[in-house]
């Protein structure tokens, strides 16, 4: 296979993994404005912080509300981070991987990102934003589901499921950031009102994590329990060490994945943090998920060397 089709099919998982996941942190904060008391504010801007976008968003908006937060995130054609951005690039790379890819893969996409682009508005407002954030998870999930049982266990489905891993590991940070940075902005009036169980249990439901983590902890939802269950359990598809875990388990079977590995076992290692035996949750966790968050950049880059070399 050719550097450059690996290439693509790599990317194709990543902003299919982006797009479900971008949908679903919008989701978090949409459905806080709902359960949270009117008396709490919340930041909207707190989304364009996780995902590192000030500067690309301060250059287009002024004012820093939902709706403008929302269509940047949802719309903006100059933000290569936004839902219609990513389904764009989908939509090139599986038109030129075609031979390698399920049949139907094209035409799903299409599908997709055609809803997208003539539903944009219901995505902005508010009032049927939830059907429409549904619909492209679904969609999302369609799309992984028929290359998952469809394609051979080649090194194209493992470098698919490398780059899927590798994004889904980045954005649960980011979705753990979106939960602590919603307390920490708040914590006067949550001390009050005792909201931290209705953060955390979105941030469990915004990775459909909430039946899974009661089953396994069989605790109630708390800060600790569950940001460790989102950082550290083995068998949950969408902690960071399960995702971890299975982009080590696909780089052993391509070649040039020693300096993976051992990046990998670093990563792994350094995810704990513990303080008496508990994760410790305040603005030095941000901190760390933002180290973690560096170290899959630089898993990104390595990935890079050893299979899309420039030459």
């Amino acid at each position: 296979m050719l550097s450059k089709v690996a290439e693509r099919v790599y990317w194709t998982a990543r902003y299919l993994e982006r797009v479900e996941s971008t949908a679903r942190m919008i989701s978090i904060y949409d459905q806080l404005l709902f359960d949270l008391p009117r008396s709490v504010k919340l930041s909207w801007y707190n989304l364009i912080r996780i995902n590192n976008q000030e500067e690309a968003f301060n250059a287009i908006y002024t004012v820093l509300d939902e709706r403008n937060v929302v269509k940047f995130m949802l719309s903006e054609a100059s933000n290569s981070f936004s839902v219609a951005s990513s389904l764009k690039a989908i939509r090139e790379n599986v038109r030129t991987t075609r031979d390698v890819v399920p049949k139907d893969t094209w035409e799903m996409t299409n599908e997709l990102s055609i809803f997208v682009q003539e539903n944009l508005l219901q995505g902005v407002n508010r009032s049927k934003r939830h059907e429409f954030l549904e619909t492209i998870i679904k969609g999302c999930q369609q799309i992984l589901g028929l290359v998952y049982g469809s394609m051979p266990h080649d090194d194209a489905w493992h470098l698919l499921r490398i780059g899927r891993n590798i994004e889904r590991a980045d954005m649960t940070t980011r979705n753990l950031e979106a939960g602590i940075s919603a307390i920490l902005d708040m914590e006067d009036e949550l001390a009050v009102i005792n909201s931290h169980q209705i953060i955390w249990g979105k941030v469990l439901r915004s990775l459909n994590a909430d039946h899974a983590y009661r089953r396994t902890k069989r605790v109630a939802v708390k800060d600790f329990p569950v940001a460790e269950y989102l950082l550290e359990d083995d068998e949950f598809p969408r902690s960071i060490r399960y995702n971890l875990n299975a982009i080590a388990n696909s780089a052993r079977e391509l070649p040039h994945s020693a300096d993976l590995e051992v990046a990998l076992n670093r990563i792994t290692k350094s995810l704990p943090v513990k303080q008496n035996g508990q994760l410790f949750l305040d603005a030095s966790f941000k901190e760390h998920l933002n180290q973690i968050q560096i170290e899959l950049a630089e898993l990104h880059g390595l990935i890079y060397q050893a299979w899309f070399p420039k030459i």
